[in-house]
């Protein structure tokens, strides 16, 4: 099965792809847009472009693991994202991703700019990972 995951921002939002089977991700690209309509076109845009079977959405939860503002919006989001391409969306806590993504990145070169440009699209790929590893592989 064919994977997008989504690391939503209110500016920037990472995309990544992965498989299943072969249980391979990567990162893809990062969408910038502040207009939240337009956020969801571009991002369903992609997804259409990917042809995957099934979305999944970070799910911010607090460290405490319940659900705060940030997760609703995720859930609103991912809900939209399902009624736009139809397809199925899981969620995947993504505490931590980003600080992940900014660990994998020291050492890289990149300018902080350069770092903000993938940063996202790298906390997604982390996103589809954490996602995976919580299923068996067949």
């Amino acid at each position: 099965m064919r994977l997008i995951s989504v690391d939503l921002g209110d500016v920037r939002t990472g995309l990544a792809a992965g498989d299943d089977v072969l249980r391979i991700v990567q990162p893809l690209l990062v969408v910038e847009e502040r207009d939240e309509h337009r956020r969801l076109e571009r991002i369903a845009e992609e997804i259409e472009r990917h042809g995957p079977d099934r979305i999944v959405v970070g799910l911010p939860l607090n460290m405490d693991g319940t659900e705060g503002p940030r997760a609703t919006m995720s859930r609103a989001f991912g809900a939209l994202l399902a009624e736009r391409t139809g397809l199925p969306v899981d969620y995947q806590d993504e505490r931590l991703t980003s600080f992940e993504a900014d660990e994998s990145l020291k050492g890289s070169g990149l300018t902080r700019k350069g770092k903000k440009r993938v940063q996202d699209a790298i906390a997604a790929a982390t996103i589809l990972e954490d996602w995976l590893g919580a299923r068996p592989s067949d």
